[in-house]
């Protein structure tokens, strides 16, 4: 099998057990909360996706990393979550709070779908080593994101 088929299977594959995961513990447990509560969570998630810098580190990352795919993905996760960062420290404001909340989520899957289309415009698929210790971020993590 080629790295392009393989990274392929495995981003589709990574959506499946968090679908699980949501449904069966996540989405009961945040239909349960206040609004604002279940926002909370969510942006507490979010908050985690500064480490999208990683992309631009050499040694983590290899050297053929597309570096329009890296910068571009780094920046997207880094703004989004410094959103979610900024949701969390105006929980007391709900205007402001909501505000936020709405930033974070609209840039945050702005910058997913963005780094799916740069991702197939530059090949990342057949590239996909190049990744290297980041490999799993689109794979495990990006799917965990994208659903919520």
């Amino acid at each position: 099998m080629s790295p392009a088929f393989i990274f392929n299977v495995h981003l589709v594959l990574g959506y499946i057990p968090w679908l699980l995961c949501f449904g069966a513990y996540v989405w009961p447990r945040l239909k349960s909360m206040d609004q604002a509560e279940a926002q909370r969570a969510i942006a507490t998630l979010h908050s985690f996706r500064f480490f999208g810098l990683v992309f631009m580190i050499p040694g983590v990352v290899g050297p053929n990393l597309p570096s329009d795919f890296a910068t571009v993905a780094a920046y997207g996760d880094f703004t989004t979550g410094l959103l979610a960062m900024l949701a969390l420290l105006s929980v007391r404001t709900r205007p402001l709070f909501q505000l936020f909340v709405v930033a974070f989520n609209l840039v945050g899957a702005a910058d997913i779908l963005i780094d799916y289309y740069n991702g197939i415009q530059l090949g990342l698929p057949a590239l996909a080593g190049q990744l290297a210790g980041a490999y799993w971020i689109p794979i495990i993590y990006v799917p965990l994101l994208m659903i919520t």
